[in-house]
């Protein structure tokens, strides 16, 4: 395979717009062929792919003792999920129970007695207005802060949202193509 040749191919491949064929070409070139030195990576690269793709489940040795653990059957394992998922049902059932007595609770208590004419007016907890209005600046300045880190990762969102858009019209048209 030519210089030439063998570049489309990789930048096709990296671009990932080469079919199955080209990409076993490559493979067969890189473990066949001697690489020169700028494409040593890639030809480690696709040597391991071939390695890989050689080996299978009957290549690991598997230790006798795991065959014979994973081959018996769990009865303990039955009664075990049994009762976490007892456990999970009755603790759904005392949080609805709670729940409930709550707002019972809150709902149809009576409101405690008041003597008449004993009920507090709201009062003003600054007597200098300037003062009530830089307690109102800082406290503004705090929620704006929030609202600016908030900003920040709305644009973070708004990067991946765009990446995956693109991503998604080059997966588009690559199924065009085929």
């Amino acid at each position: 395979m030519d210089s030439k040749r063998l570049e489309e191919l990789l930048q096709k491949y990296w671009n990932c717009e080469s079919s199955l064929e080209e990409e076993e070409e490559l493979r067969i070139y890189f473990q066949t062929h001697e690489v020169p030195e700028a494409l040593k990576d890639t030809a480690d690269l696709f040597r391991y792919f071939g390695d890989f793709k050689e080996k299978n489940i009957d290549h690991v040795p598997l230790d006798a003792a795991a065959i014979n653990k994973a081959a018996k059957p769990k009865a303990a394992g039955k009664v075990r999920s049994l009762v976490y998922n007892t456990m999970r049902i009755a603790a759904g059932v005392a949080a609805l129970v709670a729940a409930i007595w709550f707002v019972h609770h809150e709902l149809y208590e009576p409101p405690a007695p008041t003597v008449a004419g004993t009920e507090k007016e709201p009062e003003d907890t600054f007597d200098d207005p300037k003062i009530a209005f830089e307690e109102t600046k800082k406290a503004l300045m705090m929620i704006s802060k929030g609202f600016g880190k908030a900003e920040k990762q709305a644009r973070n969102i708004n990067l991946f949202n765009e990446a995956k858009e693109e991503i998604q019209e080059q997966d588009a048209q690559s199924s065009k193509k085929l």
